[in-house]
């Protein structure tokens, strides 16, 4: 379980943070959250669908790095092999805290990448903060905007209903039947019949370009079936 803190440089001045990746650091997972804002850098790496959130009520947007829980089909070694890691992965292990209006600074103490010893200096020797301190705020900040930004968008599929589950089966190199369930994705059949004044709701918002984004991430799952072939003994 996270064990989120404030981030202060007085308890936490000799703080170090792991950057290199790894199962062992957290990196083995199948998927991340991820919102409009960053849909142009996700798009040109994976695919991006949306799921049910964990209370039934809404829906997100995630980047798939696998077909099931705990593969990441990128992760080699302590590679991660991609030009672009999603901001929910590289911002660990720091989480946003809010208090009222105030945004935060939060530590998961006990996260893998926490270290005394081995990894880049958070704090500077007499308090200051370190560029890699710095990075983080931004990528906190960064993903708090997104986040916030991209209520709108999913409110917009809604009310369009433009989201529809669908499955994927795939037959891999080894002849095994795979499914992938649970998941949805823009009915693009609906879209195509919005009246022009919807369209134009959506273009003013910024909402169509995220949609086409989607769209053409699909393309990725091409990539995804190779690499998870490519991890077979056939």
């Amino acid at each position: 379980m996270p064990n989120p803190v404030l981030l202060n440089n007085l308890e936490h001045r000799d703080l170090r943070v792991i950057t290199r990746r790894g199962a062992e650091y957290g990196d083995q997972v199948m998927s991340a959250v991820t919102f409009p804002a960053e849909f142009r850098d996700a798009q040109a790496c994976y695919p991006i669908v949306f799921r049910k959130t964990v209370d039934g009520l809404g829906f997100e947007a995630i980047t798939l790095f696998g077909f099931q829980e705990g593969e990441n089909l990128f992760l080699q070694g302590e590679r991660w092999d991609a030009p672009y890691v999603p901001m929910m992965i590289e911002r660990q292990p720091f989480l946003i805290g809010v208090n009222g209006e105030e945004l935060m600074v939060n530590v998961d103490l006990d996260h893998p990448r926490v270290s005394r010893s081995d990894g880049v200096e958070v704090f500077k020797p007499h308090g200051g903060t370190t560029e890699f301190l710095e990075r983080a705020n931004s990528l906190l900040f960064a993903i708090h905007q997104g986040l916030q930004g991209g209520q709108g968008f999913l409110s917009a599929l809604l009310e369009h209903e433009l989201l529809e589950s669908f499955v994927l089966d795939v037959e891999l190199n080894d002849g095994s039947q795979n499914r992938l369930v649970g998941f949805y994705t823009i009915n693009e059949d609906r879209l195509q019949a919005l009246s022009g004044e919807a369209v134009a709701r959506l273009h003013a918002a910024n909402h169509l370009q995220a949609i086409y984004l989607v769209i053409a991430s699909l393309s990725n799952f091409r990539m995804l079936i190779d690499r998870k072939n490519a991890t077979l003994h056939v």
